[in-house]
């Protein structure tokens, strides 16, 4: 029986002592859209034509302007506004059939992403806020379609297929450093 209580005993200190790093809070940040990956919505955006893609096209290609969360539409004065700095000659011919177009052309922009964010490192530290480590992966695209009277005539597309970010963050007081902060914020 001693000998049962002295394995427990060191199981539970080689647990404490190991980090526990499967304790350690994660999240998942997806915006829902038919695309499991950046390949996947690079694809389905190459199938969009300019000046030949009408917008139920658009929708069965898998973006869909009225259902798609966080899809943001623009008039033509919020393209004009980014669009400020260039010479009206050097734009796209779509961008600036848009412009001309005004009320009767619309921008659509598509962002979806996926996000994991994971803590990693000594549960210990992390949970008692002395050291905390964490590891984001994922991929973000965005796209921009420009539309006159229900056919694309323009389309942009940026992102960044392969996100890798890294965070550490050291707090030598542990959980003392958030109250020092409360206390100076208390001080008139």
């Amino acid at each position: 029986m001693k000998n049962a209580n002295i394995f427990i005993a060191g199981t539970l200190m080689l647990m404490m002592l190991s980090g526990c790093a499967a304790f350690l809070p994660s999240t998942i940040e997806v915006v829902p859209v038919p695309w499991k990956s950046f390949q996947e919505v690079q694809s389905a955006y190459g199938t969009v034509v300019r000046n030949q893609t009408t917008v139920l096209q658009l929708k069965q290609a898998g973006f869909d302007i009225y259902s798609t969360p966080n899809v943001r539409i623009l008039s033509y004065i919020d393209i004009a506004t980014n669009t400020q700095n260039i010479k009206f000659e050097d734009l796209s011919s779509g961008l600036a059939l848009c412009i001309k177009a005004r009320d009767n052309c619309l921008g659509y922009q598509i962002e979806p992403k996926v996000m994991v964010n994971e803590r990693m490192g000594n549960f210990w530290l992390d949970i008692f806020n002395f050291k905390r480590k964490t590891k984001g992966t994922g991929w973000r695209f965005k796209a921009l379609f420009l539309v006159i009277d229900d056919v694309v005539v323009d389309k942009f597309w940026s992102g960044d297929p392969n996100i890798l970010e890294e965070r550490e963050t050291k707090n030598p007081l542990g959980p003392l450093q958030e109250a020092g902060a409360m206390v100076l914020r208390l001080i008139p």
